[in-house]
C-alpha cells in the first residue's frame, strides 16, 4: 500500500518494478534459446539473463527491478520489451511506467483492428487514413499511400502529418495551401495537446518538431490555437496526376483528440478522374507493374 510520503514517480517505479519481475518470470529460458540447467531456481529468466540478451549492465536492470530512480533511454527500453517478448499492450505500458516516449508509431498502428483495415481498403479509390491526435498515421489505403508522398517509402517512426509537412520536400510540395495548412496544424496540435500535456509520447513529438524545424518554433511561438478545421476544399498537387481538389471527411474512432478515420472526396469531376488513375498506379505498384 502507497505511503503519503510516495510521490507518483516512487509509484510508478514500483509498478515499473514488480511488471518487470513479472513478465521476466513467465518466460522459460528454452524460448529464448538457453539452457534451463539443473541449478534453476528461479522461474523464468535470471535478470543477468535478461540483461545480456538485452545488453545492459546486470547491476542497472537490477536497479530497474529495485524500483532505484534511475533514468532509462528509449532504446533500452526497447531493448528490454523485444528480450520480455511484450506484445503491443504490455509495451506500451512498460514506456508508461518508465515515463519515457515510445518512439516506434507502429506499437499504435499494431492496435488498428483488421476491420477498420478492410474499411480503408474498400473506401478505394479516396484516399484514406487513419491518424491519431498527434497526427500519426497509423494505417493507409493504397490510393493515400501515393497522394502526397510515396509512403510506404517513409519510415514507420517519421509517418506523421505534422513532420512530414515541416520536413519532407515531397510532401511539402503536394500541399498547394501549404501555409495555411501548417498554420491550422500547428494551433491544432496546440490545442489538443492541452489534454496531453504530460504524456510523454506528446512531449516527444512536441520536442522532435522543435529540433527539426525551425518553421514549426516560429509557429508554435505565436501561441494560436484552433480545435477545428474550416470545410474549405483542399487542394494537393500530385506528382503523378496533378492538381486534386478534395473535401476532406473525419470520422471520430475515440473521443476528440483521439484517432480518427480520414477521407477526401473528389469535389469536382476532374479530381474524381484523377483520384482513379492515382488509384490504377497504386494498384500496378502493388503487382509489381512498370507504368509511364
Amino acid at each position: 500500500m502507497a505511503t503519503v510520503e510516495e510521490t507518483g514517480a516512487d509509484i510508478r517505479r514500483r509498478e515499473l518494478a514488480a511488471f518487470l519481475r513479472s513478465r521476466r518470470e513467465r518466460i522459460p529460458p528454452e524460448r529464448v534459446g538457453l539452457s534451463r540447467g539443473r541449478r534453476r531456481r528461479t522461474p523464468g529468466l535470471r535478470r543477468e539473463e535478461v540483461a545480456h540478451l538485452s545488453s545492459v549492465g546486470v547491476t542497472w536492470y537490477t536497479w530497474l527491478e529495485q524500483a532505484r530512480d534511475i533514468q532509462v533511454s528509449a532504446g533500452v527500453l526497447d531493448a528490454i520489451a523485444r528480450t520480455l517478448l511484450l506484445d503491443a499492450g504490455e509495451r506500451s505500458h512498460l514506456f508508461t511506467l518508465a515515463g519515457v516516449a515510445d518512439p516506434t508509431p507502429d506499437a499504435d498502428s499494431a492496435q488498428v483492428p483488421a476491420a477498420l483495415r478492410e474499411m480503408l481498403r474498400q473506401l478505394e479509390p479516396l484516399p484514406a487514413c487513419v491518424q491519431n491526435g498527434r497526427y500519426d498515421i497509423l494505417a493507409y489505403n493504397r490510393t493515400y499511400g501515393r497522394l502526397l508522398c510515396p509512403l510506404d517509402d517513409v519510415p514507420a517512426e517519421n509517418r506523421n502529418c505534422m513532420l512530414l509537412a515541416f520536413t519532407d520536400p515531397h510532401w511539402q510540395a503536394a500541399l498547394v495551401d501549404r501555409e495555411e495548412t501548417i498554420r491550422l496544424m500547428t494551433a491544432n496540435f496546440r490545442a489538443y495537446m492541452a489534454e496531453h500535456i504530460a504524456e510523454p509520447a506528446w512531449k516527444h513529438m512536441l520536442k522532435r518538431l522543435q529540433r527539426e524545424s525551425a518553421e514549426f518554433c516560429e509557429l508554435w511561438d505565436r501561441h494560436e490555437v484552433v480545435r477545428s478545421h474550416s470545410g474549405k476544399v483542399k487542394r494537393f498537387r500530385n506528382a503523378d496526376v496533378g492538381l486534386l481538389h478534395l473535401d476532406g471527411t473525419r470520422l471520430w474512432l475515440a473521443p476528440q483528440a483521439g484517432s480518427r478515420l480520414v477521407a477526401y472526396v473528389p469535389a469536382d469531376e476532374e479530381s474524381r478522374e484523377r483520384l482513379a488513375r492515382l488509384h490504377a498506379l497504386a494498384l500496378a505498384d502493388e503487382r509489381g507493374e512498370w507504368t509511364s
